[in-house]
């Protein structure tokens, strides 16, 4: 059987050891703020990811581009001379083009590496949802898992892979227009805190609004006990934007109401955080539906 790699995107929000231990390749994001322009790494090399928290939570803007055909290529040239396969899971389609880059780019490299195989996944995840399909996927790779098992596997279950999130700082929501100005600042005065999930598009959509962090961790919790399949057997992931204590809390909480097989928590990185700005909490686990 022909050895494959997988590869993915910085969007996922992987924690360095396991991108490590499975040997995936990441592609960075780029962020910036006004003349700064920076790569996302996972290791967060070129920016550090508490200081773009307390650049974000003083009022600056960060702004983001993604992962373009010449990039692509220049990352997976190097596995396609090695005479290896490509399994490629991409941030969700309807939140970047990045997936449209993938796509452009594998054209390209199956014209020069006519015996290649390129298979390019549009995982409609964002964050530790996508990082949690990829983790799940290399260990199916690491298992013994073909190319083409594993590319069901994953068509088959990215719309169980539920995400949950909450957000702090409901003006972020305002500037990406996911909510008006009244409704901000009314919201920001009653300790609103919005309830958002991934729907089967991969879209961000807004679900229900709660008042207080405490209600908001609750109702992540609430929604996990709805419709998670069998959380004893399954890895949950949190991800938080400079919010460590509340996703060790929620992860508490899971771990006595669910006794989960394994909790992995990382930070929501600069590219999806330069969108939900500070104190964002997200919950990732396999469920029946979205």
């Amino acid at each position: 059987m022909k050895n494959y790699v997988i590869v993915t995107d910085s969007t996922s929000d992987l924690p360095v050891n396991i991108i490590e231990e499975f040997g995936i390749i990441v592609l960075p994001l780029g962020f910036g703020f006004e003349n700064e322009n920076y790569l996302n790494y996972p290791d967060h090399r070129e920016h550090g990811i508490n200081e773009f928290y307390d650049r974000i939570k003083k009022g600056e803007k960060s702004t983001t581009t993604l992962v373009n055909a010449k990039t692509f290529e220049k990352y997976l040239e190097p596995v396609l001379n090695a005479g290896d396969d490509i399994l490629y899971l991409g941030f969700s389609s309807a939140l970047s083009g990045t997936y449209g880059s993938s796509l452009t780019a594998r054209e390209e490299l199956l014209e020069k590496y006519k015996d290649a195989r390129i298979e390019c996944i549009d995982t409609l995840s964002a964050s530790m949802g996508e990082g949690l399909l990829v983790y799940c996927a290399a260990k199916k790779k690491q298992e013994g898992c073909g190319l083409d098992e594993l590319k069901q596997w994953i068509l088959d279950n990215r719309l169980h892979l539920c995400h949950w999130f909450t957000v702090d700082d409901l003006n972020h929501l305002k500037r990406g227009g996911r909510i008006n100005t009244m409704t901000a600042t009314i919201g920001t005065a009653l300790g609103v805190k919005p309830i958002l999930h991934v729907d089967n598009e991969g879209r961000l959509i807004p679900v229900s609004n709660v008042r207080g962090r405490k209600k908001s961790i609750n109702a992540l919790l609430d929604q996990m006990e709805a419709t998670c399949t069998d959380p004893e057997e399954n890895s949950v992931f949190i991800s938080h934007a400079n919010c460590l204590e509340d996703a060790e809390h929620l992860a508490d909480l899971i771990k006595e109401k669910f006794h989960v097989k394994e909790t992995v928590i990382n930070h929501i990185g600069p590219v999806i955080g330069s969108h939900t700005g500070q104190g964002c909490l997200a919950l990732f686990f396999f469920g029946t539906e979205r």
